[in-house]
């Protein structure tokens, strides 16, 4: 008869507990251990994220070459060296096409220093291109219309829209072109064409328009 209190059936128990706690443990350890790869690999990936540089963006570095001068050959035979995009190759076009007058033309290169009529050197060229248009078109009469900036008087500007229009006329008539062709005005400091809150714009509005009334 089995006594039941008999230890002899003991160690199969027990071994077979251990057995169990051992299956655990083996499988505790087995999911840290993918736990600690998994970590490991994404340290890495961000490593890598860090590590690569981006591409730099190439920059264009060339520079807008200046617009050529063409060679305008006028009526009579005169040639004349003119840049595109000024007021003087624009009124020869006009002038020898047959759009209607009248047409308003503001100088690219004729503005005037402070509270002056003298016209700088550095525009003498322009002037002497405008007196060879004018003479190649005899028909065409024009009015002058000078400018000031907004820093005066009405009156003082008035005066120097004047003054400016007069100095241009003058210089045109020295080469010839008949005064009966050309007629002078003042805007003051009116119709702006730049601030006049800066000295770069006070420039741009110490200026002349040309308008041809008739060709």
């Amino acid at each position: 008869m089995a006594d039941p209190n008999n230890t002899r059936g003991a160690p199969p128990r027990e071994v077979h507990i251990e057995k169990k706690k051992a299956n655990w443990l083996a499988w505790i350890l087995l999911g840290l251990g993918v736990l600690a790869a998994l970590l490991a690999l994404s340290r890495c990936n961000r490593h890598e994220e860090v590590a690569v540089a981006p591409t730099p963006t190439a920059t264009s570095t060339t520079a807008t070459p200046p617009v050529a001068l063409k060679h305008v050959v006028l009526p009579g035979g005169t040639t004349v060296d003119l840049q595109p995009q000024t007021l003087n190759y624009d009124l020869q076009a006009f002038l020898a096409s047959a759009a209607a007058a009248p047409r308003t033309f503001t100088f690219d290169k004729l503005n005037f220093d402070t509270a002056s009529s003298t016209i700088r050197a550095d525009d003498q060229p322009t002037l002497s291109a405008l007196s060879q248009i004018l003479a190649a078109y005899p028909k065409a009469v024009v009015r002058l219309v000078g400018y000031a900036d907004a820093r005066g008087s009405d009156v003082a500007n008035v005066k120097l829209g004047t003054d400016r229009a007069a100095a241009v006329a003058k210089a045109l008539t020295a080469t010839g072109i008949d005064t009966k062709r050309i007629i002078t005005a003042s805007g003051g400091d009116a119709n702006p064409v730049a601030s006049n809150a800066t000295a770069g714009g006070q420039f741009q509005n110490r200026r002349t328009e040309l308008v041809v009334t008739s060709k």
